[in-house]
């Protein structure tokens, strides 16, 4: 039965201009505290009682936590870009063209418009749909508390549903794809076409060299409690010949490595089954034959 929606509760409202501002927030309420991105988890959440705050740090008026650079590392993503920005933007879909493919897959325009980068990542949910491309494009978030920051590789971010290392007086400041040469690519298996959380989902990396996988990542979410980077896949992969084959037989220990449950989506039995299905498919997008 779905959580009864109430009237927001009484809370102090706070948007601080700067940095410095936020982390003196931050630092004064402590766990009090919830950072405000976009909202479109949040605030419903907090509405249906399943989120309860004193405090609420808009950051939306921190333009420097806004924007899409490319620099000699690669690109740098503000964690306050909003998705439908990340969508349109040339050099994403040139360096990242997974991420953009996963991102048009995602929710509603108007939803588009106002969810964020780091606010996708941080709800940490199993099926966020912008974190099984950032895994195998090997990306890092930066979080930042006050005069320190630390680079953390997505892949060691979520800790469980709802979890990530973030800590509460850290703030997600931009998100850090690596330059690469290779291809990669996102899919989506839901309940309708449009607008649907994953049942599964499936991204991929590859870059390959005279018919053979020399790199190749491999990531599926809505399978496990955190989105899954598939290492025993990937190592059955790389070195070996593009073929229907090796893929065939690598995909089947994504078994092995996938933990679904059964929710009102889709059964465990399902899940694993397309997690299969959805290795094969991804796989064979990024192999470099056409």
């Amino acid at each position: 039965m779905e959580a009864e929606v109430r009237p927001l509760p009484k809370m102090d409202y706070v948007a601080p201009s700067s940095l410095k501002e936020a982390f003196n927030l931050l630092k004064k309420y402590k766990e009090k505290a919830r950072l405000l991105a976009g909202g479109t988890d949040l605030i419903p959440k907090m509405k249906k009682g399943m989120v309860r705050a004193e405090v609420l740090i808009d950051l939306n008026r921190i333009h420097r936590l806004s924007g899409i650079k490319q620099r000699k590392d690669g690109l740098h993503i503000g964690g306050l870009t909003r998705l439908a920005e990340i969508r349109e933007s040339p050099l994403v879909k040139e360096k990242a063209p997974a991420l953009v493919q996963a991102i048009s897959l995602m929710a509603s325009p108007p939803i588009r418009n106002r969810a964020t980068l780091a606010g996708n990542l941080c709800t940490a949910s199993p099926a966020a749909d912008t974190a099984p491309p950032l895994l195998v494009l090997d990306a890092s978030v930066k979080l930042q508390s006050g005069q320190r920051e630390r680079i953390v590789p997505l892949s060691e971010f979520f800790l469980g549903p709802q979890r990530t290392v973030r800590r509460p007086d850290e703030i997600v400041i931009e998100v850090i794809i690596p330059v690469q040469e290779g291809s990669s690519a996102f899919l989506k298996l839901g309940r309708r076409k449009a607008f649907t959380l994953a049942v599964v989902s499936a991204a991929a990396f590859a870059r390959v060299r005279q018919g053979k996988f020399e790199e190749v990542r491999l990531a599926l979410g809505a399978v496990a409690p955190t989105p899954l980077r598939s290492r025993r896949v990937e190592e059955a992969l790389r070195g070996k010949e593009v073929n229907e084959e090796n893929i065939a037989r690598a995909a089947e220990l994504i078994r092995e490595e996938v933990k679904p449950i059964s929710d009102v989506r889709a059964s465990e039995e399902y899940r694993r089954e397309m997690s299969l299905v959805f290795t094969q498919r991804i796989l064979a997008k990024v192999d470099g034959r056409g």
